[in-house]
Parts: C-alpha cells; sequence; structure tokens
C-alpha cells in the first residue's frame, strides 16, 4: 500500500539517499536539492508541500507539490493551481505499479485544496521523456501548447 508520509528528521537521510537511475537523472532533481528549494520557497511566500512515498513501511519515492509560485518560470494557469513539481521513484522499486498508485494517492491530497481552491494541476516534463508524457496522460493530463523552461506543460482540471 502506498502513502504519502512527511519527511522527518527519522526517515530524512533515507529520503536523500533515494535515486532514479543513471539515464534518468537528466530528469529530475536529487531529493535533497528538492527539499532545500521547498525551504526557500516557504521562506519567501510560497506553498510546497514535500512528501515521502513509502511502500508499506518502506520509503520508495519522493514528490514535490506547490501551490502557486513554483520559484521557476509559471506557465500561464499557474495563478491559483497546484503543480506536480518533482515526483520520482527510486530505481530498486520502479516498474511495481509504486508510481501509478503515488500519482492517485498525489491528486487525492491535491483535491483536498490544502493550500487554497484550484481548478487545475500542471507538471512540466523533458520533452523526450515518453514515458513520463504517456503516465500523466493515462491519468487525464493533456499538454496545453505552452512551454516553460523548455518543457512542456501538462494539464489536469481538478
Amino acid at each position: 500500500m502506498i502513502t504519502l508520509r512527511k519527511i522527518t528528521l527519522d526517515n530524512r537521510r533515507a529520503i536523500f539517499n533515494l535515486q532514479v537511475s543513471e539515464d534518468q537523472h537528466s530528469f529530475v532533481a536529487s531529493n535533497l536539492s528538492s527539499v532545500a528549494s521547498c525551504y526557500v520557497l516557504a521562506t519567501n511566500g510560497g506553498h510546497p508541500f514535500p512528501f515521502a512515498i513509502y511502500a508499506d513501511e518502506q520509503p520508495v519515492g519522493f514528490v514535490m507539490l506547490t501551490y502557486g509560485n513554483t520559484g521557476y518560470e509559471l506557465p500561464s494557469i499557474a495563478d491559483d493551481s497546484y503543480c506536480i513539481l518533482r515526483l520520482m521513484i527510486d530505481e530498486h522499486y520502479q516498474n511495481r505499479g509504486y508510481g501509478r498508485e503515488a500519482m492517485e494517492r498525489i491528486l487525492e491530497f491535491i483535491r483536498t485544496f490544502p493550500a487554497g481552491p484550484a481548478e487545475y494541476c500542471w507538471i512540466q516534463y523533458e520533452a523526450d521523456n515518453l514515458v513520463a508524457k504517456r503516465f500523466y496522460e493515462s491519468f487525464g493530463f493533456r499538454d496545453n501548447g505552452e512551454i516553460c523552461d523548455n518543457e512542456p506543460v501538462t494539464v489536469l482540471r481538478l
């Protein structure tokens, strides 16, 4: 069973040590860098939501959600919208359905509107990461034609 959990003093090192395979490194920042970005965003008026992704009691991944400002270039729908800024499953736990179940939990959490109401959730992805594009599309995300930081933007109406 997949759950989203807060990053704590007890689990932080395990989360920082999770990583994707070598051929996926260009698609996602390290979890340590992402947690640092959460701190900077939170201390500058942003609304980050970093979570460890657990399969039962085993940490298997990380997700960073934001509301409104991400600290990066924003698409036109970013105001009052949620963004899945980072999502990763450790290389040792991929291809087990954890990413799919994690996305279900992520969207359930977003639909509680923890930082405020929203009509959309959006994600940027590397244009050559067709696996990610198909994955997001399977949840109803659709490209909106925008490019931010040289990456296509895909959008889900909540």
